[in-house]
């Protein structure tokens, strides 16, 4: 049972409602907000996240860590290179990652057509960058025609 004050406002959300914005965490791609945030009055955020396709990965995310109760991803299209801690993990459309709350993680490589859903609690989430515990591996190049 939620305690007040509190906004739980019905939502729907159509791609002609929302462009992809740049304003987002990183520069490197691009942000759909999916209008969950003003319905829920800041306490969970649903957003699309796709490649920009003019920044190929070069140095990716860095590590870091969010700030946040709530994290997962849901891979719609393409995939992406993670480390999770020191472990390697390939996530590709129809997968789905859950974030543990403060997990050291680096996203470090994707491929051009790569987007996902990421829904995180609360909407105003934290990113701290830290230390990573390895080497992270070089991203894949992508052709260019």
């Amino acid at each position: 049972m939620l305690e007040p004050p509190f906004v739980n406002l019905f939502s729907h959300i159509k791609p002609e409602d929302t462009g992809w914005r740049t304003d987002g965490l990183r520069n490197f791609f691009f942000y759909r907000d999916l209008g969950v945030a003003d319905a829920t009055g800041g306490r969970v955020i649903a957003q699309l996240v796709k490649a920009n396709p003019d920044f190929p990965p070069v140095a990716g995310t860095g590590w870091h860590q969010h700030v946040a109760e709530f994290h997962i991803v849901y891979m719609t299209k393409g995939w992406a290179r993670f480390m999770y801690r020191d472990k390697e993990h390939l996530v590709s459309a129809g997968d789905c990652v859950h974030q543990q709350p403060g997990i050291t993680h680096y996203l470090f490589d994707y491929s051009p057509d790569m987007e996902y859903l990421e829904i995180t609690s609360p909407a105003a989430f934290g990113t701290v960058d830290v230390d990573g515990p390895c080497v992270v591996p070089n991203p894949t190049p992508w052709k260019t025609a």
